[in-house]
């Protein structure tokens, strides 16, 4: 056999690796297209749900919840980019399971059972951090906006001098601005509950250990103090809660991590790799060099 024979041979499981990549692409791509017809169908019963924070916050100070088109071609758009999430959120099961068959025949058995729980994981935490930014910070968020509105009109909110003409600046929002920054919530803090299993999968490989984690811990706290001050209105409330609750997912990473190591090290020990006196070496050279 020739060498470019060879060569031929040995890439022919790549070339079905390609086609088969391909196939679960398109598979993927014709499922999202499928979840954006069903939801661009039902378009407007969506953004009616998505607009709930903000009609809770301006039934509270007493004014109509509506919102409005300033183009034309605004209100098409505002479906498309409803129908792009609700697509993706329908589509992301059959999406998931399409890479996780794509994968898995490359994978030991073991390597399965331990990336498995993390493809489970990730949606579900996701889906957690899209519900606490809807119900909790986009409230507080819109809150804070209007609270800049003057109804001189009305006489309700005047601090001018008698001299100046009533100004009247009430909010009358555009229906696709509002869905931007509503959409930037909910995906911001979808992305940050993924610090958990981010941070374990890592542990899991061996990148990152759970006494490396805490040692950079006061870093970890500036960090997550400017990604609150970037994903958040400047609003004190806001920023500190979103920072407690990712401060609060770094110290869960760090404890699942750690039990990651426990695990790791119990299966080492159990299976004859790990030697206790050689640790207990390890630990009396240290107390030398100090």
């Amino acid at each position: 056999m020739s060498h470019t024979d060879e060569i031929d041979d040995s890439s022919a499981p790549l070339i079905e690796h390609l086609a088969e990549l391909r196939t679960r692409l398109i598979h993927c791509v014709v499922a999202f297209l499928v979840g954006m017809v069903l939801c661009f169908t039902v378009a407007t019963p969506i953004f009616n749900f998505l607009t709930a924070p903000l009609c809770e916050v301006l039934n509270e100070r007493g004014q109509d919840c509506g919102l409005i088109f300033i183009s034309p071609q605004e209100g098409f758009f505002v479906a498309i980019k409803v129908s792009l999430l609700g697509g993706f959120m329908l589509a992301f099961p059959y999406i998931g399971m399409q890479m996780w068959r794509f994968v898995a025949p490359g994978l030991y058995k073991s390597e399965k059972g331990a990336f498995l729980p993390f493809l489970v994981a990730s949606p579900f935490m996701f889906i957690l951090g899209a519900s606490f930014a809807f119900y909790v910070v986009t409230p507080l968020a819109y809150d804070f906006f209007l609270g800049f509105q003057q109804f001189g009109a009305e006489g309700e909110a005047v601090t001018d001098t008698a001299t100046a003409a009533p100004l009247s600046v009430v909010f009358q929002g555009s229906a696709q601005e509002y869905l931007n920054l509503t959409i930037k919530f909910i995906v911001a803090f979808g992305m940050c509950f993924q610090l958990p299993v981010l941070l374990t999968l890592m542990g899991k490989a061996g990148l990152v250990s759970a006494e490396g984690l805490g040692n950079v811990r006061k870093y970890a706290v500036v960090a997550i103090l400017v990604l609150a001050a970037l994903v958040t209105p400047p609003d004190v409330i806001t920023q500190v809660i979103l920072f407690v609750v990712v401060y609060g997912l770094y110290e869960v990473s760090i404890f699942l991590v750690g039990r990651v190591e426990k695990k790791r090290e119990e299966q080492l020990r159990a299976d004859g790799y790990y030697d206790d006196e050689m640790d207990e070496d390890l630990a009396e050279h240290s107390d030398d060099l100090k």
